[in-house]
């Protein structure tokens, strides 16, 4: 299943904007994740909260106390996942001061692609598909699992 939440494309107005789309998700997502819980059903399903790209730090436009955006990065990313196998109160990787480079632990595009599927049940390797007359991989013929990302790597 996949929810689509619009408006988080705040390029001016961020300072107004971005508090209406957290106060009408942060209870929803976080009532989402305690029902799973409760129903025993969390360590079966993936929660991932995602956008489709990453979002600069510093302002775009016109900078006043009110009103300014930020723009599309397509450098760094941020994600959160839970439940499905992955590793709970993880924070992986990091990116420089002003969060434009990563510096610590990147993860491809085709690296977490893989780790998902592998959460999924799903073997990236096999997974092909036929395109012109050649089987392709959905990672291409990349792609590995990134263990640290998974509960199994979880410390007991």
């Amino acid at each position: 299943m996949q929810l689509f939440h619009r408006g988080w494309d705040q390029h001016s107005n961020l300072p107004k904007e971005i508090r209406e789309r957290c106060r009408a998700t942060d209870q929803p997502t976080a009532a989402l994740l305690r029902d799973l819980k409760q129903r025993g059903l969390l360590e079966d399903t993936l929660v991932i909260w995602s956008g489709e790209f990453g979002r600069t730090v510093y302002s775009q436009g016109k900078l006043t106390a009110s009103n300014y955006g930020r723009d599309h990065h397509p450098l760094c990313f941020s994600m959160w996942m839970a439940g499905g196998g992955v590793r709970r109160g993880l924070t992986y990787g990091a990116t420089d001061d002003f969060s434009y480079n990563v510096v610590e632990k990147p993860v491809h595009i085709h690296d977490l692609n893989a780790t998902l599927l592998h959460c999924l049940g799903i073997d990236h390797r096999h997974l092909t598909f036929r395109y012109q007359g050649r089987h392709h991989r959905l990672t291409d013929v990349h792609g590995e699992v990134v263990p640290e990302l998974l509960r199994s790597s979880d410390p007991q």
